[in-house]
């Protein structure tokens, strides 16, 4: 029954490549990944970084990265998972990537802890890579199973930082060309001055944007967009 369900749970999406995400300050831990993805190295890496700096994205890259160069690769978002059980863990044996998104999750459950470890064991033997994902470092995940906790802290750490402003609208604006949308500049300021400027936000507003201009056939401009965002618009902030 577990394996029945886990298809839909660890579905890749479609817009989650490397292509589609603008590194910034994050280009190192982006080509790590694309090694480790493309088969030209091997090891256990921890991603962690605040929310909205593209963890799952990259994790998903990294397995599409890898089917595409022959290998198998498993995607496994924990808190998605958590429902079914730790048994959720078992069965990945033949992986040769495996990216393990939301540890935190499940930091502090011994029985998800020693699946966990488990895996990381059966990874190790077989020479498998291991992309581990948080909000922080392993050594503040809050992970209580010594032996897990001693191994992930022994890799290699690929810090997350959240992307400038100008990388943001360009971000924005490959995110719009990949829907067939052309998103101006003056729109993307528009969007990150009158809206919390993190990107899953940003994001949404942009599909929202993205159906209205469908059925609407028009393009992306301020008016546009602020005839369409006008219920959820702030008011400007006191000068």
């Amino acid at each position: 029954m577990v394996m029945q369900q886990l298809p839909l749970a660890m579905r890749l999406r479609e817009r989650a490549v490397f292509e589609s995400f603008v590194p910034g300050p994050n280009l190192e831990a982006v080509q790590s990944l694309q090694g480790l993805a493309a088969g030209l190295a091997t090891g256990v890496v921890w991603v962690c970084g605040p929310a909205g700096v593209g963890k799952s994205h990259l994790l998903q890259a990294a397995c599409a990265l890898g089917q595409r160069s022959a290998l198998s690769c498993a995607y496994l978002p924990l808190r998605q998972l958590r429902p079914l059980g730790a048994e959720a863990l078992s069965g990945w044996q033949g992986r040769r990537l495996l990216a393990i998104d939301e540890i935190e999750s499940i930091a502090g459950d011994r029985d998800w802890e020693q699946g966990l470890f488990t895996l990381y064991r059966e990874a190790q033997e077989r020479g498998a890579s291991l992309i581990a994902a948080a909000s922080e470092p392993s050594v503040r995940s809050g992970l209580v199973l010594p032996d897990l906790a001693s191994r992930f802290a022994a890799a290699t750490l690929l810090p997350l930082r959240p992307l400038a402003e100008t990388e943001q609208r360009e971000a924005l604006r490959l995110r719009a060309r990949a829907r067939g949308l052309d998103l101006p500049e003056e729109t993307a300021l528009y969007l990150q001055r009158r809206f919390p400027r993190d990107l899953p936000t940003l994001y949404q507003l942009l599909d929202t944007i993205d159906d209205a201009a469908l059925q609407a056939q028009r393009r992306l401009t301020v008016p546009f967009i602020r005839s369409v965002l006008s219920p959820e618009t702030p008011e400007p902030p006191a000068p």
